[in-house]
């Protein structure tokens, strides 16, 4: 039971600095947002992505982790990120 205790210890504070690292991720993607909005850019820019998702599949295989499941998870967090900056261009 030490054993399991100590191993979830450590997948709390992982999750407590993925959610600390998302929410800086967000902040940042807040400022590209609204430079988009003021230069009349559109909220997504499919090639960035794509070089993107490219980027993120090596990075997961090079790390052990599923290539398709890092691409699920970018492509879950650019949807966001997307409605984040069509909000920003409506307010605007």
């Amino acid at each position: 039971m030490a054993e399991l205790n100590r191993l979830r210890k450590s997948i709390d504070n992982i999750d407590a600095a993925l959610v600390h690292l998302l929410a800086e991720r967000f902040k940042c993607t807040q400022e590209v947002g609204s430079l988009k909005a003021t230069h009349g850019l559109p909220p997504s820019d499919p090639s960035r992505e794509a070089r993107q998702i490219t980027r993120l599949r090596e990075l997961a295989a090079d790390s052990e982790l599923d290539p398709e499941f890092a691409e699920k998870w970018f492509t879950f967090v650019v949807s966001e990120v997307i409605h984040h900056h069509e909000r920003i261009a409506r307010e605007r």
